[in-house]
């Protein structure tokens, strides 16, 4: 099965969205993205994780050089 033949709203899960909540408008509207929309949510959201970790990282060991 190729990407572009899977739901999209199954995709962004897959990739880590918090889509449990979603109500059936949002739901809708997603089920409706591109494959390039949906690739281009994942490469954003890959790209926030990454920083989100260099942050943590960072305090972990700033905090730990303090203490």
């Amino acid at each position: 099965m190729s990407t572009s033949d899977r739901d999209p709203v199954l995709r962004l899960v897959e990739a880590g969205f918090p889509l449990p909540d979603l109500t059936v408008e949002q739901r809708a509207v997603i089920s409706e993205l591109t494959d390039d929309e949906v690739a281009l949510l994942i490469r954003v959201k890959a790209q926030l994780d990454e920083a989100g970790a260099d942050v943590q990282a960072h305090g972990i060991s700033a905090g730990a050089g303090i203490f």
